[in-house]
């Protein structure tokens, strides 16, 4: 009896992109990635990336499945193990966001995403490894890219119960002189741990400086008017796909860990 055709198997489970969706869509840096597969393969793998992208903050399980899918048909594109990286973190799966996110800087060389792998060694109850990873690449990252890493070592502390050093792992200049966003990320990891050294009134009076979150009014009546109106796979690809897809670890229980 023949054997079932695995391909044909995966393309009956993947996940369907609706066909307004093109891949001009995606980023062109990301485009340009895909420069290495066959056209048709190209065009089906950064449609995925898109709607990867456009469902990452509504609907993080969907967005996980578009992302494996790119990375079943482009196993060796780094923008693409990067994608299915972060969509594996966002959905908890912390080990296999590791592995992808490892093999991503492997292909592609950025420390980019050093935070995200440290927060997911933490994820997984491992925040001596967090601090190790961060050792590691101590002056070597872009000082956004350090900032984030500091606020992980922090939360990596309080993990180990000791706020004194959390607090220490973001008192350095570089951490203090953040700016926009990624100040009020700082502000917040540093009321955590404040108040886990018992300095809750320090705390309280930082978190105080933050910007309220926007309040989002929605308009009933638009909605329901709105309402009446009716409102071919690489063999290279699949071959590096299925090599690191049997090391994958779905790991769904564990929350996203916050400093």
């Amino acid at each position: 009896m023949a054997r079932p055709d695995r391909s044909d198997e995966a393309r009956a489970t993947a996940p369907t992109v609706p066909e307004d969706v093109e891949p001009r869509d995606l980023d062109p840096a990301a485009r340009a990635r895909l420069r290495t597969l066959r056209k048709d393969n190209a065009d089906a793998v950064a449609r995925h990336l898109v709607m990867a992208g456009r469902l990452l903050d509504d609907d993080p399980e969907a967005a996980y499945a578009h992302a494996a899918e790119a990375a079943r048909r482009a196993g060796r594109v780094d923008v693409v193990r990067e994608a299915a990286g972060i969509a594996a973190y966002r959905t908890g799966r912390y080990a296999e966001a590791l592995r992808e996110l490892r093999t991503a800087r492997r292909l592609g060389g950025s420390d980019d995403h050093v935070p995200l792998m440290a927060d997911c060694e933490r994820g997984l109850g491992r925040p001596e490894r967090a601090i190790a990873l961060a050792a590691e690449h101590a002056g070597r990252l872009a000082p956004e890219v350090a900032v984030e890493l500091a606020i992980v070592v922090s939360g990596a502390r309080l993990d180990l119960g000791q706020p004194e050093a959390a607090l220490a792992a973001l008192s350095t200049p570089e951490v203090r002189s953040a700016t926009g966003e990624a100040a009020d990320r700082v502000a917040e990891a540093r009321a955590t741990a404040l108040a886990a050294c018992g300095r809750h009134a320090e705390a309280e009076a930082l978190l105080a400086t933050l910007p309220e979150e926007p309040v989002v009014v929605i308009d009933l009546a638009d909605e329901d008017a709105d309402a009446d109106d009716g409102g071919t796979t690489d063999a290279s690809d699949t071959a590096a796909a299925q090599e690191t897809s049997g090391d994958a670890v779905a790991d769904p229980t564990h929350e996203e860990p916050t400093p």
